[in-house]
């Protein structure tokens, strides 16, 4: 009981610090940087920290999370991979329409693409979580998925699912940095520490701390979902209800 109880106060503490992630992130673009647009301007750049810290942060790590409520755990189990397919769905494709928005917004004002290593973090954590997402869909979603390769991806599915957080931790963290770079100069340089700065900060550790919650619940053993029979991990059991 006590395990269940300190559960659910990191869980709502990850979905309060996830909708603050959110929040602060639009706040910040809208009022600082102008709103948004899909035009090739500035304003069409605002959509890229947006999509990203919404899909490849938020989204993502809310989904990581899923098969740790307990709620769930006596139930079928078929239904919360669907669940959870479709929140990783979701969120990749919000990390790739984030990606299109800043490549658009460079090619049409001619700047290069990929130059920093907050470019390639960010590629790599999208291009990971892209294959991830199609290599578990194809080996727990599949009815033809035997049991035996389920339980040999289970460890490593689990542990790329924490390592493209932290990679995308890296690249939004960065990403923060290097535009408050970018834009505050002349009277409000950011070594002067404008309100801007103090903002844009704050997001940064509201996305490290948001990481940090969903990082102890993945790695805490306690909160693991209880291993379900073989004929719950699939689509059996449902075919068997539909009989009856």
């Amino acid at each position: 009981m006590r395990s269940v109880v300190s559960f659910y106060i990191c869980y709502v503490l990850c979905l309060c610090l996830g909708l603050a992630c959110v929040v602060c992130v639009c706040v910040w673009n809208s009022h600082w940087r102008q709103g948004f647009a899909w035009d090739g301007s500035n304003q069409q750049f605002n959509w890229h920290p947006v999509l990203m810290v919404t899909g490849l942060i938020v989204l993502y790590g809310n989904g990581a999370v899923l098969y740790r409520v307990p709620l769930t755990w006596g139930q079928n189990k078929l239904p919360w991979k669907l669940l959870h397919a479709s929140l990783m769905l979701l969120s990749l494709i919000l990390s790739i329409l984030g990606l299109c928005a800043v490549f658009d917004f460079h090619n049409a004002k001619s700047i290069p693409n990929m130059y920093s290593l907050h470019s390639w973090i960010g590629i790599a954590a999208t291009v990971l979580f892209a294959l991830q997402w199609a290599v578990g869909a194809a080996g727990f979603l599949l009815p033809c998925s035997p049991v035996s390769l389920r339980k040999l991806l289970k460890p490593v599915h689990v542990w790329f699912g924490g390592s493209i957080l932290v990679f995308s931790i890296a690249a939004c963290i960065s990403g923060i940095n290097e535009k408050l770079f970018f834009v505050l100069s002349g009277n409000q340089p950011y070594s002067s520490f404008p309100p801007e700065a103090i903002f844009a900060n704050s997001l940064g550790v509201l996305i490290v701390a948001f990481g940090l919650v969903v990082l102890k619940i993945l790695s805490n053993h306690k909160w693991q979902r209880p291993d379900s029979p073989p004929e719950e991990t699939g689509y059996t059991q449902v075919i068997q209800d539909e009989s009856e």
